[in-house]
């Protein structure tokens, strides 16, 4: 315990921490007034590997059973961690390890084909009765958008889809890409409300396979189509093109081929629609126990990376949006659904990956509350002249689709 120690003495300087090793034995960590956390460790091992990785070796401890929560609530210990995240940065060893991450991060962001179908069908194909579970009706699987402090996640869902589209200024018989269309949610929308064609692609079989039964269930099949392809594969031309999602799993050496892509896709008067998740300080890397268990090849970008690499495409950048607090109220609706649903979940998975997917929820929650991430829109044109010249086609649209 005792490097252990010296890592947890830099690390806690906001609430207290008491660590009780392997056999009983109390080690107190206290800093300012904060959280109060007792957490047992019952792998002696662990005190090595969590002082050489916390960031990975914590979560996994927690999944096994070998990490266990024995004062407060696994939200509690996560939030300590997330309020001194910065003291534990700083430690020698753990700078060093975050520099030398970063400077290989582009090989955890591989995705070529072969590897992106990889990714997407380890975090997509589990099972569509899971997400069935905890996300809202529509299975809408991205940050939500919250208009009121009371909107629930299935009202802040049909915000967010309404929000969108009226980003995209639609035309009747215009033609509509949506790249990562999920279980369909965005293009059925699309769908629904404009006299548009849809076409949406998905690397996810489970994904696909719902997207077009909820088309054919709403009598939608002619006018939307479900795909089972990669972006790359495409053929336009389009009038718009949306995407919510999906670019955290395009990888910052695929940027320029997917903006290219999505010019060369475009007509020229052509609309794109882009809703991502980002950061608020400069290029980073994924942390290191969610590329392994949840997000494999996944990042999210720092708005100076994309803006580059959109220069480089040519491509007009016509508006961008930052929801800041969105998604931390869209994760704790989903992470709440999640806990009341877990017998079923359990059933369905097994308890080691409910321990998993709670962390996940709970840290992804808190890495907008407390930590630097966010979500941006941008929108994006071929030409200057492409949309209206202010916002307000916005509200009217938006107001016109609440009715």
């Amino acid at each position: 315990m005792i490097l252990l120690s010296t890592l947890m003495k830099r690390f806690v300087q906001v609430g207290t921490l008491t660590i009780l090793d392997a056999e009983g034995n109390p080690h107190i960590f206290k800093g300012a007034p904060g959280p109060e956390v007792t957490i047992q460790l019952k792998d002696r091992k662990l005190y090595r590997s969590l002082f050489l990785n916390p960031e990975l070796h914590a979560g996994e401890a927690y999944m096994d059973g070998t990490l266990t929560i024995e004062k407060g609530t696994i939200r509690d210990f996560l939030v300590l961690a997330e309020l001194n995240g910065n003291n534990l940065r700083k430690h020698p060893l753990q700078s060093f390890l975050h520099k030398g991450l970063k400077r290989v991060r582009k090989l955890h962001q591989r995705n070529d084909v072969k590897a992106a179908k990889q990714h997407v069908r380890h975090h997509y194909d589990l099972s569509n009765e899971l997400y069935k579970l905890f996300l809202d009706k529509d299975l809408n699987y991205s940050c939500a958008y919250f208009v009121k402090p009371d909107d629930t996640i299935e009202t802040a869902q049909q915000n967010k889809l309404r929000h969108i589209t009226s980003k995209l200024d639609l035309k009747p018989g215009q033609r509509v890409l949506d790249i990562g269309c999920g279980w369909g949610g965005m293009a059925l929308y699309l769908a629904a409300v404009a006299d548009v064609e849809v076409l949406g692609v998905t690397l996810s079989t489970e994904q696909h396979a719902l997207a077009n039964q909820r088309a054919k269930e709403r009598g939608l099949e002619k006018r939307v189509r479900f795909e089972l392809m990669d972006y790359r594969d495409v053929k336009g031309p389009f009038d718009r093109i949306v995407s919510v999602g999906m670019f955290e799993h395009v990888g910052i050496t695929h940027y320029d081929k997917f903006f290219n892509h999505v010019r060369d896709l475009l007509k020229p008067d052509g609309v794109a629609l882009l809703h991502s998740i980002g950061r608020k300080g400069g290029p980073s890397t994924t942390g290191a126990w969610i590329r392994k268990y949840i997000f494999p090849g996944g990042y999210s970008p720092a708005l100076s990376e994309v803006l580059a690499s959109v220069e480089r495409s040519k491509l007009w950048v016509t508006d961008i949006e930052i929801l800041r607090l969105h998604y931390a109220k869209t994760l704790r609706a989903w992470e709440e659904r999640f806990q009341a649903n877990r017998p079923q979940i359990t059933a369905l998975m097994d308890e080691r990956f409910c321990r998993m997917w709670e962390f996940y929820l709970i840290v992804s929650e808190l890495s907008f509350s407390e930590g630097s991430h966010m979500v941006f829109q941008m929108q994006l044109a071929k030409e200057r002249e492409a949309l209206p010249i202010t916002r307000d086609y916005m509200a009217q649209v938006e107001a016109q689709l609440k009715v």
